[in-house]
Order: C-alpha cells, then structure tokens, then sequence
C-alpha cells in the first residue's frame, strides 16, 4: 500500500495494488489509523517542487508547464466555471528535459477564467500530488486587462532568506491581479554565484541565502544552468505567483554571462569554458526548459556554435493589445567600441531579419495598443565604451553604432502612421518613465512616445542619472525613482527598493500606467488615452 500525500491541499491517494482512493483532509492521527490498519504501508510523497505555471496566454492558447519527480506522462484535467471538464495527456517528462514537460493548449475561449490540475503518472500508473493552478484568457473585444511588468531576479548574490520573508517582490505583484506578467529578462544571474550563507547588510544585520549546489559556482554546464533555473522556483512567493499569474518571458544577459555577444571570447578566469556561444547555447535550453514557452523543438543540449533559434514573438491579447517581445541578444555585433561616433560598428541589437518582423508586425496590428518588451532601455547611460552593452554611444549626435537599428524602427512607425507604440523594459534596477519627442532630439524623424522602466524584482537597485541620458532620441525624465548618488552594488534587495510596472487597459481602450515599489505603493502614475484614427482606418481597408 502506498499513500501519496500533500500538506498544502491536504489531498492524498491511498493505492493498495492497482486500487487508487482519494483521501481528503487527513490528521496525523488518521494517517496513523491507516497504518493500524495495514500495517506494512509506506508514506510516500511526491510532490511537484517546482511548482506548476501557465504562459503566453493569448485569446484562445496558453501553455501549461511544470516538472515531475521522476519519469512520467504529464496529465492536465482543465475546467472551466464547471462547464468544461476533461483530462489531457501530455508528454512524457525524463532527464533529456530536466524532467521539465509543457502543454500547448489550442482552442480556448477568449475572455474565460480556466482552472487546471495538474500531475505526473509513472508507467506503473503511480501518480504524483496534484497541484493546481488558474489563468483567463485574453477578451477578444474590448474589455480591461491588466499587465505587470519588471525583471531581473536573484542577481549580485541575492538568494531565498526566508527569514524575511524569501523573495517578497512576487508576492507583491500577485498582490495586485493581474491578468498576465512579462518577465522582461535576467530571470537567472547565471554569472553571478552566492558565496555565502550569510552577507552583512548596512544596518548589521545578515542576510542568510538558501543554497544549492549550482548557485555556489558560475553555470557552465548544462546541469548549472538548470539548476539555476530551478532556484527560484524553490520560494513560496514565486510559485504561489506562477500558479495565479500567466507570464510572458524574455532573456537578457544573465541567462548566460553578463553583457555577452556571439562569437565572444569570455575574458573571465573563473570560467573554464570562455566560449560565449556554447554557454549560451546550453543556457537557451535550460530556459526553454524552464519557461512556459511554445516551444515546438529544444535547441540541442551540446554541441558548437551558437543556435539562433527564434525567441522574438508577438502575443495578441484582443482588441486593444498587441505584445511584442523582443530579442536583443542573440542577433547583435561585439559589444567593444573605440570610437562611439563609428557607424561601421558596433552592429545592432536586432538584426535585420527581427527588425523587418517588428516593423512589419506593428503595421499589420489591429490593436489599440502596440507594446514593445525590451531587454534593455532606449537611452541608458553608458558606462564603459569597451563593453557598450546598451543601444545608446552616449555622444547625443546622430544615430550611430547601433542607434540607426532603433532609428529605422522610429522612422517606420512614423511613416506608416502607427499610433499608440509604447515601449516597456527593465534592466537598469530602477524604475523611471521617460518620455521622447523630436523637438528636444538630434534624431527628428518619429512621433512621440513613451518608455516605462521597471526593476529589479529581487536584485541590489542601482543608480538613476536621469542627467546622463544620450539625447539622440530627445528623452525627458518625467518620474525616476532610485538615487542620484553612487550606491554600493551590494545593497539588499527590500520592499522599498524593488519595482513593480502596470498597464492597465480600460474597456474604452485607456490605458493607466503605473510605477509600484514592492510594498504595493503607487510611485506615479499617468493616464493615456488612444488615438483611434489610423486604427479605424486600418480596420476599415484603406
């Protein structure tokens, strides 16, 4: 006899021979009644650690994700409001994957509220605790909805101190109900190890990590990566929020090494494997092991060279949203630069083939907005010409280096009459709302917009230098919240230094933007309301 139990649901499963009992709401004293009655069972439990998440949830898809103890066949049963119940067999879940599976879901109702169970099922029909979880589909017609953004999660050797709470920032935006998250990217900081248990924090106290094996060293391997991967997903806060929230994620730098570019020859001693394209190579696939992502084939665990398998995508989400979430890794030149005014190089961030796709993709939505995700902000400042990791040269002159890439975008969406662009990204570790006009620009050929920064989710915050912005684009700082001074790297990651952004879409098509810190306070806030004329036109055929 076995007995498979979960202490969260207090739901379990009694299995003497091929017979399967549900068991619901036992006490201790009820789990030892049992043992008095067979007395040679055994407790078993097999829990889904990891968690259970739904992504890239549009109108009438989404994507089921988690990961079995052991080898077993993914199952789902999916209701919705009691009038749909089915179970759907997915695929199997082994050591190719990690153990990881995902299940494409196709067909869905636009604007409905789904619930799923999920579990794993050995060939002995031996099953796992259920784990559940909820996510809605996007409104095919006008209707609210609500997007969170922010990014950069476990960096400069902040880990799980459950002491405080662990990672609290998820737990703030599971606070406020939104109908989906965009992880903007730095979902790991595979470069970046946690050395100690306990790290002394200004006021003199310590901050003790959770660690594991492969947070300890930089990720090479491919086992490094997943491990890391794994990590977060070890804290309450990030699994309660995944169960709840659909997320739409991206990749930056840190999923590999930091400022990275293909064909790199990493310059870091502690690495023994210094080839950037292999060690991105194995840490696309643990991200695409790890993410609720549709991915129809894994890039090859091992092997040379750099695998440019897509991760640039648009997810509609109904009549006033379109998502377009960007690439800024894996298609860009070198990174050092001699001279900032150079236009032969360094070469873009996107390269043509994404460029094209996102001018092409804003021309043809339908959408009342078009949100453009990306890795990294339009007018950062720049630090260090040899490593310009950013779109910025710093120089405020005309577009040069990779400034001409963003200028194309600008000028196509200008030119084709696309209205309602606005772009949101992270990176940075601070959280600011910056608006670009042609008047205060050397480059004039675009319409105004917006850009939102929000991070980090569970990092030290960095400095804001609202006065250091390259001007090429003519940004103006309305909000920035983080200090102009110098702050040391290794500033813990608190409620108050954390952030959180929102786009929230009324029915009309408003859109109400907001800047939180993690303690849930609105920072600042700002009201659009959509030009509606070139929409109308497009929809009408002219």
């Amino acid at each position: 006899m076995t007995l498979l139990w979960d202490d969260q649901t207090r739901l379990g499963e009694l299995r003497v021979g091929r017979r399967t009992t549900v068991v619901a709401g036992l006490s201790g004293a009820s789990i030892l009644g049992l043992a008095d009655r067979w007395p040679n069972f055994v407790e078993r439990r097999r829990d889904l650690t990891s968690g259970v998440r739904s992504g890239e949830v549009t109108t009438s898809s989404a994507v089921l994700w988690s990961r079995a103890a052991e080898p077993s066949r993914m199952l789902v049963r999916l209701s919705s409001g009691g009038l749909l119940r089915r179970t759907i067999r997915g695929r199997w879940a082994d050591p190719r994957t990690d153990f990881t599976a995902r299940m494409h879901l196709t067909g869905l109702a636009p604007g409905r509220e789904y619930d799923a169970e999920v579990w794993f099922e050995t060939p002995e029909g031996e099953r796992s605790a259920p784990q559940f979880l909820s996510f809605a589909t996007a409104p095919i017609h006008g209707a609210a909805q609500t997007i969170v953004w922010s990014g950069d999660t476990n960096g400069q050797g902040w880990g799980i101190d459950r002491s405080r709470g662990g990672m609290t920032g998820y737990r703030a935006m599971l606070d406020l109900r939104p109908d989906l998250f965009i992880h903007v990217g730095d979902t790991i900081y595979a470069d970046e190890p946690m050395e100690s248990t306990k790290l002394l924090l200004e006021n003199g106290s310590t901050w003790q990590n959770e660690l594991t094996e492969e947070v300890m060293v930089v990720a090479e391997t491919l086992a490094h990566f997943r491990g890391r991967h794994r990590y977060p997903l070890r804290d309450e806060n990030v699994r309660d929020f995944y169960a709840a929230v659909p997320s739409a994620v991206q990749w930056d730098d840190h999923e590999t090494c930091n400022n990275w570019w293909p064909g790199e020859t990493i310059d870091d001693e502690r690495y023994t494997e210094r080839r950037a394209d292999v060690l991105a190579l194995r840490g696309r696939r643990a991200w695409q092991e790890y993410q609720p992502v549709p991915v129809k084939r894994l890039v090859p665990a091992d092997g040379d060279g750099f695998a440019p398998a897509r991760l640039y995508r648009r997810i509609p989400r109904g009549q006033h949203l379109d998502l377009f979430l960007l690439d800024m890794r894996s298609f860009r030149g070198s990174n050092p630069v001699a001279d900032p005014r150079d236009d032969r190089a360094p070469s873009g961030l996107l390269g043509p083939e994404q460029e094209d796709w996102l001018i092409t993709g804003l021309r043809r939505s339908r959408a009342t907005w078009k949100v453009i995700s990306i890795d990294q902000p339009l007018s950062a400042p720049v630090r260090q010409l040899h490593d310009l990791d950013g779109v910025a040269n710093g120089d405020h002159g005309r577009p040069m280096g990779r400034e001409p890439e963003i200028g194309r975008v600008l000028s196509a969406i200008k030119r084709y009459e696309v209205k309602n662009v606005v772009w949101i990204t992270a990176d940075v570790h601070y959280t600011a709302a910056n608006h670009y006009s042609p008047e205060r620009a050397t480059f004039t050929d675009f319409e105004p917009f917006w850009e939102f920064i929000s991070g980090p989710l569970h990092c030290s915050p960095f400095t804001a230098r609202p006065d250091k912005l390259d001007r090429t684009f003519g940004p103006l700082v309305h909000f920035t919240h983080g200090k102009d001074e110098p702050l040391p790297v290794k500033i813990a990651p608190r409620p108050d230094n954390q952030h959180i952004g929102q786009l929230a879409i009324a029915p009309s098509g408003e859109l109400t933007v907001r800047l939180y810190d993690a303690v849930g306070t609105v920072l600042w806030q700002k009201v659009l309301e959509p030009d509606q004329s070139a929409t109308a036109l497009r929809s009408s055929g002219e």
